[in-house]
């Protein structure tokens, strides 16, 4: 994509108004055809982790220690991190590439394994001294007890090798998704999002952390809350709100910033205006992988061409299904155009 393209994708966003409340599906939001969307090219790099369920009953408290006891009756893998971002891109029936470095521990073939059952291309790096990331949960009753995590960062040689596998991946893809979980497969991303921008590929990037300088250039960062406010401090105001947004996009040279704010539902800024999309009214079981399913869905909509507000119309319908679901899932293209399945 050009930046011409970038540019027209991100003005169509909000030169029609500056606040929009409606749900999707909607007559007003064209619908994007499984071909149109099958033509999507989205290389996604990131933290990638083994989301690793026990799912169990308690009947009673440990002699031990005032904590329950679970009998563990069932163990479920998942795709995690960047690589539950990916899954998203392939399910709405984009093209997904996915770049990242794993272990060869047990979490690791396990990765592996899976991928290999999903459509996502993958382009793995394997470091034998890191520890695959893990996030261990326990459930019991739908509800999380506990999460236990396992991690370590990558070592410089795989990181090396990724960097120069990226350059040869991003020719053949549309969009650039960069998915931060704070675990070290980024250390590299400001030349990553150089590269791109001399490609004229737009960079869309779920954000980690304080130091959103390594981010400079990005075409489009998605935070929560909570994210946010650590970098530009809390706000009186949505008047507040708005300067201290435009401030930090003029500062990083962001195009655009995506705010996403669970049942108050997301707000875009650009230049030209802000663009706010209203939550679905929806019972939530788990917000687990939402921020994946989001940004998945604004890059395999940018790559199909879909404008930049129409896109954020759709990802806003897409997290109000995922968190419908038990622990990181995705959403198919079934489910995000359900009156589309008697015309395809």
């Amino acid at each position: 994509m050009s930046d011409t393209l970038i540019s027209r994708l991100a003005l169509d966003a909000v030169s029609k108004t500056d606040t929009v409340n409606e749900a999707l599906p909607s007559k007003q939001v064209q619908t994007v055809r499984r071909l149109q969307l099958a033509a999507s090219r989205v290389l996604v790099v990131g933290d990638v982790m083994l989301d690793r369920y026990w799912f169990g009953d308690v009947a009673r408290i440990s002699p031990e220690a005032p904590v329950p006891i679970v009998h563990v009756q069932n163990i479920e893998d998942r795709l995690g991190g960047a690589a539950n971002a990916a899954c998203n891109v392939s399910a709405l029936g984009a093209q997904a590439g996915l770049l990242c470095v794993v272990g060869y521990d047990e979490p690791g073939e396990r990765i592996v394994e899976l991928l290999s059952k999903s459509c996502v291309n993958a382009y793995l790096e394997r470091d034998p001294a890191l520890p695959t990331t893990i996030k261990l949960r326990i459930l019991s009753r739908q509800q999380q007890l506990l999460r236990i995590d396992f991690e370590k960062t990558p070592a410089h040689e795989a990181l090396l090798a990724g960097l120069a596998q990226f350059e040869t991946l991003l020719p053949h893809h549309d969009v650039l998704l960069l998915s931060d979980y704070a675990k070290g497969s980024l250390m590299y991303v400001r030349r990553m999002i150089e590269s791109a921008q001399a490609a004229g590929k737009p960079v869309l990037i779920d954000p980690k952390g304080d130091d959103w300088e390594r981010y400079r250039g990005a075409t489009l960062i998605t935070p929560n809350r909570a994210e946010l406010i650590r970098v530009v401090g809390p706000w009186k105001s949505e008047t507040d709100l708005r300067a201290r947004v435009e401030e930090l996009c003029a500062s990083l040279q962001f195009y655009a910033l995506l705010l996403t704010c669970s049942e108050e539902g997301m707000t875009l800024f650009t230049d030209s205006g802000v663009f706010h999309e209203s939550a679905l009214a929806r019972e939530v079981y788990d917000v687990s992988g939402a921020g994946d399913t989001v940004i998945a869905t604004l890059a395999a909509m940018l790559g199909a061409g879909v404008p930049l507000a129409e896109a954020v119309r759709y990802a806003k319908c897409a997290a109000g299904i995922v968190v419908s679901k038990l622990g990181t899932a995705t959403v198919s293209y079934d489910e995000l155009f359900p009156e589309l399945l008697t015309l395809s």
